[in-house]
């Protein structure tokens, strides 16, 4: 593993005025990841977990201290620079898939580089048939979303969020929505990404048993870091799956 800061946070507060009220969200969160490191942010609803994302995403700014995506400071930022950065440094993976109905699987995962005024059509669709590929997807190329199952949305939400080569994927409880054996499925495609393609990886979720399959967990409890430690016996999704009861069980 290199060893390049992909995200330095430095006391990171997020305060919202609420008619005469302020909510500090965010009280003072430090940690970084390196390039090729797979870590889990852990915590209950209101621990301040989905407004970290929000600030890790690029989507909203800190009320105090400091964010560095892959070496730039985000707080100095202006909004179009911020969506700049966002499209090239960010694949984002939702719970709720995020795709366009009505649009084929290939064409949902191009989306991101229409952004990009320097690809040609022909660039455009190699690039978008290559995250295919990697999610393993390529038959699937013309389906529409309500064609494939959601565990293979969530393969095409995976590899939209690949086609811009992004510094970092951040996944937003992107099991949230899957049975077991699926969500299995999602996260031996996280370990693969992240162990044979180098892809860093922050994972959000609430749930320990996919926090296992990551090689560090950020724990928050009221927009502190409680805990930030490395899994030592890190979970083989793949083996996890196979010890899985035949779907027929279910």
């Amino acid at each position: 593993m290199s060893s390049s800061k992909i995200l330095e946070l430095q006391q990171i507060k997020r305060e919202f005025v609420m008619g005469t009220e302020t909510v500090r969200a965010l009280k003072g969160v430090s940690f970084d990841v390196f390039s090729g490191e797979f870590v889990t942010i852990m915590g209950s609803s209101g621990s301040g977990k989905t407004t970290l994302l929000n600030i890790l995403g690029c989507l909203d700014k800190p009320t105090g201290g400091d964010y560095l995506l892959d070496g730039v400071n985000v707080s100095k930022l202006s909004r179009n620079e911020l969506a700049r950065l966002r499209n090239h440094k960010i694949g984002f993976v939702f719970q709720s898939y995020n795709l366009l109905p009505r649009t084929s699987a290939l064409e949902n995962v191009e989306l991101p580089l229409f952004y990009n005024p320097e690809l040609t059509t022909r660039e455009r669709r190699e690039r978008a048939m290559g995250a295919l590929a990697s999610v393993k997807l390529v038959d699937r190329e013309d389906h529409t979303p309500s064609q494939l199952s959601g565990g293979q949305q969530q393969r095409v939400a995976i590899a939209r969020a690949l086609v811009n080569q992004p510094v970092m994927i951040l996944a937003d409880e992107a099991t949230g929505n899957l049975d077991t054996r699926t969500s299995y499925e999602i996260m031996a495609l996280m370990q693969e990404l992240n162990q044979q393609e180098g892809k860093t990886i922050i994972f959000v979720t609430h749930e320990p048993d996919i926090a296992a399959f990551s090689s560090r967990t950020v724990m928050l409890r009221d927009g502190k870091v409680v805990k930030d430690s490395k899994n030592e016996n890190v979970r083989s999704a793949k083996e996890a799956l196979a010890a899985l009861p035949p779907a027929d069980d279910y």
